[in-house]
């Protein structure tokens, strides 16, 4: 049964994650995605015992943690240009992998590397090839740590200009020849160049999450992302497909940019969408 799940930056402001575990519960969630930072409540630096009291916070909320988000690929990553940032990356992504094994939770999201960033565009342009190659050192070299943890090291299609196909996606996944990685899909980012259920069909079983978003092609930048069941996504489609290859855990809504007044209202609106989404296909 895949249970509805909320992203921690869904919720504008920073809450804690005491005041984010209230607002998914209060909004008909059933599973939360705590995001891990460089800084902040849940940074690099957390005590085990941290992630286990903010387990039992959620568990009182009656929720549970099945994935775990970062956002500190955006700044440095294992495919950088630096060596000094590639270091950096792996160093992060080992402690993030222990970080998620701490609360309980089976996939960790990972970029892996971009070739460019779309919204930082003082961003160097690096070459294609050449993420290819660093990311893949850098995700073996971290292999060992996620099989120490039991965590999955889940691949997400974002817009990086890099993995653009599910057979490049898939080609790349499976040369690590290893069960601690996979895809964590993204329904909506792949709207603009592709059809999500082909996407979930081809990468078969090793969908390990699903982030839902909603967008609008005749849009087709990042203005186009839009709340659930408003744009082009085929709801009832991408719940067969997933349905097909196995799929049994959350999908998470992801829900940015927040709405400029009465930001939280979005959280609210997914939820019932995501009662009408999970019902389909």
């Amino acid at each position: 049964m895949n249970l509805k799940g909320i992203n921690y930056w869904s919720y504008p402001g920073s809450p804690s994650l005491a005041e984010f575990f209230v607002a998914a519960k209060r909004d008909g969630y059933e599973c939360v995605e705590p995001a891990i930072g460089d800084d902040g409540e849940l940074n690099l630096g957390v005590t085990q015992s941290f992630c286990e009291d903010a387990v039992a916070l959620a568990s009182r909320e009656g929720l549970q943690i099945k994935t775990m988000a970062s956002g500190t690929y955006w700044s440095y990553n294992l495919a950088s240009a630096s060596e000094a940032d590639r270091a950096r990356a792996l160093d992060a992504l080992e402690k993030m992998l222990r970080i998620t094994s701490w609360f309980g939770a089976s996939t960790l999201l990972t970029i892996p590397g971009a070739v460019d960033v779309f919204f930082m565009p003082d961003a160097p342009v690096q070459s294609y090839d050449e993420v290819w190659d660093k990311a893949t050192e850098g995700i073996r070299k971290a292999l060992p740590v996620a099989a120490e943890c039991g965590v999955s090291i889940g691949i997400e299609n974002v817009w990086n200009k890099f993995l653009l196909s599910p057979l490049e996606m898939r080609q790349f996944i499976d040369q690590f020849e290893s069960p601690w990685i996979g895809s964590y899909f993204d329904v909506g980012n792949v709207m603009a160049f592709g059809h999500p259920d082909q996407w979930i069909r081809i990468l078969g079983p090793r969908v390990k999450a699903v982030h839902v978003k909603d967008f609008r092609r005749a849009v087709g930048t990042g203005e186009g992302f839009v709340d659930l069941c408003e744009g082009d996504v085929p709801w009832p489609a991408v719940m067969a497909a997933l349905r097909e290859v196995g799929y049994g855990g959350p999908l998470t809504a992801e829900l940015i940019p927040h709405y400029p007044s009465n930001p939280e209202l979005r959280c609210a609106n997914a939820s019932r969408a995501l009662d009408v989404i999970l019902s389909s296909g």
